[in-house]
């Protein structure tokens, strides 16, 4: 799964705590769509587009939506799972 680095400045902070913007999720999904910085993995980019669209990222249903075609029902259990537990913590 992709990772950020919670120092880095384009990570907007909301109430106090750091968390990535829309546009932040938007891109790990990006990545993790066309394995730009490693392997391609869906579910994670599944999960981010998922997360983006929640914070108003505009072209993030699309692509979500596009990844979800090349993904087992399974698979997208996998991502939208990970995305509950994400806005679980933060």
């Amino acid at each position: 799964m992709a990772r950020f680095e919670l120092l880095d400045p384009s990570i907007a902070t909301t109430g106090g705590a750091l968390a990535p913007s829309a546009d932040v999720l938007f891109e790990m999904g990006m990545r993790c769509a066309s394995g730009r910085d490693a392997a391609t993995d869906l579910i994670a980019a599944h999960m981010y587009f998922n997360l983006a669209d929640s914070l108003g990222a505009e072209r993030a249903a699309f692509y979500r939506q596009e990844v979800a075609a090349q993904m087992s029902k399974t698979e997208i259990a996998r991502a939208l799972r990970a995305a509950r537990e994400w806005h679980s913590i933060h």
